[in-house]
């Protein structure tokens, strides 16, 4: 499974960002922060642990699930380029912008 397309569920992402705030979960305490069913945040669990989002660990009788914090890293260093490349764009539209504004204003 692709990360993005993990993500673009916003239950997912509500999934994750309990998980990081919280730490490591059991699906049965995931599941009661959610007004769906258990079978549906199974499906859920099992497409962020295919995207290798989050981790599982049986303990005992329970599926105990954490984030993967080498795949959040990579990802953000992701978010973190495209912002980059972004930024750089727009400092290159503003550099012509200025140019544009300056002849303008000299005429």
């Amino acid at each position: 499974m692709n990360v993005f397309s993990a993500i673009v569920d916003p239950t997912r992402r509500e999934i994750l960002e309990l998980l990081a705030k919280d730490g490591p979960l059991s699906a049965t305490e995931i599941g009661e922060k959610f007004c769906i069913s258990p079978p549906a945040i199974s499906q859920h669990l099992k497409v962020l642990r295919e995207a290798n989002l989050v981790k599982m660990d049986k303990r005992a009788q329970q599926h105990m699930y954490q984030i993967n914090p080498q795949a959040m890293l990579e990802l953000s260093g992701w978010a973190n380029r495209m912002t980059q490349l972004w930024s750089q764009r727009f400092d290159a539209l503003d550099a012509i912008l200025e140019v544009e504004k300056k002849k303008h204003s000299s005429q």
